[in-house]
């Protein structure tokens, strides 16, 4: 049984092929991508030079997934994003994202502690809890997509499409805090 806590060593050969320390076997991008899903750390080095790797293949793995169809970032965040980068809010961008992500990932663990709690007896939480977990689902990259099953939007239930009304206004509210940020 492998700790979790523990980052999941990843080696790049010359060749570019990258080798799982633990299991001692060659590992794809959609494997770490699966590794980083079940919760797992990864470190990526390169086995001559030791030079971390983890930053450039994460976004390759996140690039990847976008250029599938897999669209998670919405074009005006990446905008904002390539702004950043030329811009003295580039140094507020790091920390407002990964606390935005903390505070996802608090919420999440809030709305299961909260799930279990008095509070499922109240009329209309179980709309408001099915909303907060397809929420937290596609935030957290649970979500594969549609499938053959999904309706067609034109098919989508009041309730799906006020569910996802709400998560379109939760990011729009995200990328409007992430411009004012640029403008100071």
């Amino acid at each position: 049984m492998t700790d979790n806590t523990t980052p999941l060593l990843i080696k790049r050969y010359a060749s570019r092929r990258l080798y799982n320390t633990e299991t001692s076997d060659y590992v794809t991008l959609e494997d770490i991508s699966g590794f980083i899903r079940d919760g797992r750390e990864v470190k990526i080095v390169d086995l001559k030079s030791g030079d971390d790797l983890t930053r450039q293949y994460l976004l390759q793995i996140i690039a990847e997934h976008e250029s599938r169809g897999e669209n998670v970032l919405p074009i005006n965040v990446l905008t904002d994003l390539v702004r950043s980068y030329t811009t003295n809010a580039q140094s507020m961008v790091p920390d407002f994202l990964a606390a935005s992500f903390d505070m996802l990932r608090e919420g999440q663990s809030k709305m299961v502690e909260t799930m279990t709690s008095p509070m499922s007896a109240v009329p209309g939480f179980d709309q408001i809890k099915a909303q907060q977990e397809a929420f937290m689902k596609t935030m957290m990259g649970g979500w594969s997509g549609p499938s053959e099953d999904d309706p067609e939007p034109e098919e989508m239930s009041d309730a799906k499409a006020s569910e996802l009304d709400e998560i379109k206004k939760q990011l729009a509210d995200m990328q409007k805090a992430l411009s004012q940020m640029n403008k100071k």
